[in-house]
């Protein structure tokens, strides 16, 4: 582990380094739980063994009303309260266990759910996004307690469907609005811009997904036969997806905005090809800077098409198709408006009067937060901290946590922050995700001190 002389200086860096032993076999217990919140994909066992390993952990960390929460769409939080001095504000540290599935397993260099240490990085599906997000706040706790105790009221809340978009732990939130009220709330679910660079994201795009399916015909027809003249479900489907963007790949939704401009951090489009590991020769697709594109503007993507695989396809032509679609919608755009509006593009835009069905699937509002505030000024410091010779810097983030915008609506004066371990190279939601194991034990430092510093200043 890599240290520097203001963190050998400080004895809450020294604590967090000390743990990381601890932590790393900490994280590899989380991973190797398979907690995809699919029952179709993985065992609902296994989301809720990992619930209860969570539950345990905040158990022994002295937190009580330690709850295992049945949420409304079948899945499972976990909260945790920890008292702090009376009269200190109120803290909620937010993660998720719940991760997306491997995709390939035989893609993998090591096997997904088994943490595995490789070129100084830590690989395994959820070691970033987001069981590391659950150690961070542990071991900034930790390191608190070893040095005076932790000097707010900590509410802890994990979460287990935020990946399938499920929406349970918002209704449940919103059906008891007591339980997760906060000063400040600190999302542990984004990342820094790149490595070593500290960040707080201060815009989220929100989401919405739908599924169509496409029919022509009752039911396949020989190619050969029927081929040229039988309208196919998949060359219509394919039309209608292709209908979504326009001739340099931006989304083109009839009637939604598209023409905002990123103001914060410049990302370079060269950086930007690298992270993204862009093939040579394969130009980026949109307009604007890769700011406006990411984190400012909508963005539709095909998740899945349901049709015949390659291998073992008959020549036939397809009687029905069906595809998976998601839309990112930045800030200032409605999500159930967007939402309607792919709707009634994809309707339109049907060719052969094919039979369309379009159903709702996953929706969350997007997130601007306010960067004024005390708590960011405390995260500033403490970022200073945790990173010598570094300033908080301001991203955006393309993805979504719906969870964010209904904390913000139920408690509209708590400042809300949003950091994390999933910096470009993690390569979250992908094949070889993982997690810089410097990030989190500097991460884990600078919340502590965040807390201290915000403790400090709420009393001041």
């Amino acid at each position: 582990m890599t240290t520097d002389p203001i963190a050998e200086a400080d004895p809450i860096a020294q604590t967090v380094a000390s743990l990381m032993p601890a932590a790393r076999t900490e994280l590899a217990e989380l991973v190797a739980f398979t907690s995809v919140a699919d029952p179709e994909q993985y065992p609902k066992s296994e989301c809720e063994a990992a619930a209860r390993w969570i539950a345990g952990a905040l158990g022994s960390e002295g937190f009580e009303d330690v709850e295992i929460l049945d949420t409304p769409d079948g899945t499972q939080s976990v909260y945790g309260r920890l008292a702090g001095p009376e009269g200190a504000p109120t803290v909620l540290l937010y993660a998720h266990y719940d991760v997306q599935p491997p995709l390939d397993e035989e893609a993998w260099d090591s096997p997904p759910f088994e943490l595995t240490e490789r070129d100084g990085r830590w690989y395994g599906r959820g070691a970033a996004d987001c069981k590391g997000g659950v150690i961070m706040h542990l071991l900034a706790l930790r390191a608190l307690k070893a040095h005076g105790g932790v000097p707010v009221t900590v509410k802890f809340i994990a979460e287990g469907s935020e990946e399938q978009g499920g929406g349970g732990l918002e209704r449940y939130a919103e059906s008891r609005p007591e339980l997760l009220a906060a000063d400040t709330i600190v999302i542990g679910d984004t990342g820094n811009f790149r490595a070593g660079v500290p960040t707080v994201t201060a815009t989220l795009r929100g989401m919405a997904m739908v599924s169509v399916q496409v029919d022509t015909l009752r039911g396949n027809l020989h190619s050969g036969q029927f081929g040229g003249a039988a309208p196919d479900a998949l060359a219509a489907l394919v039309r209608v997806l292709d209908s979504l963007r326009g001739e340099d790949g931006s989304t083109t939704v009839d009637g939604l905005a598209s023409g905002e401009v990123w103001e914060g951090i410049t990302y370079e489009e060269a950086d930007f090809r690298a992270d993204a590991a862009v093939l040579d020769g394969v130009e980026l697709i949109g307009g604007g800077s890769v700011g406006d594109r990411i984190w400012a503007r909508p963005a539709v993507t095909v998740l899945g098409i349901d049709c015949p695989p390659v291998v073992g396809a008959t020549p036939s032509v397809q009687a029905s198709a069906r595809a998976l679609v998601s839309l990112r919608v930045p800030p200032g755009q409605d999500a159930a408006a967007a939402k309607t509006l792919l709707k009634q593009h994809i309707e339109r835009h049907v060719p052969w009067g094919a039979h369309v069905s379009v159903e709702d699937g996953g929706q969350g509002e997007a997130f601007r937060a306010d960067t004024s505030s005390a708590a960011y000024t405390a995260m500033a410091e403490a970022m200073a901290v945790a990173y010598p010779g570094e300033t908080m810097r301001t991203a955006g983030q393309g993805g979504s946590i719906p969870l964010t915008n209904t904390l913000a609506g139920l408690y509209p004066d708590a400042e809300i922050l949003l950091i994390g371990l999933s910096e470009p190279a993690a390569r979250i939601h992908a094949v070889n995700e993982s997690v810089d194991p410097e990030e989190l034990r500097r991460l884990s430092v600078t919340e502590a001190h965040f807390l201290r510093k915000y403790a400090t200043a709420h009393t001041a």
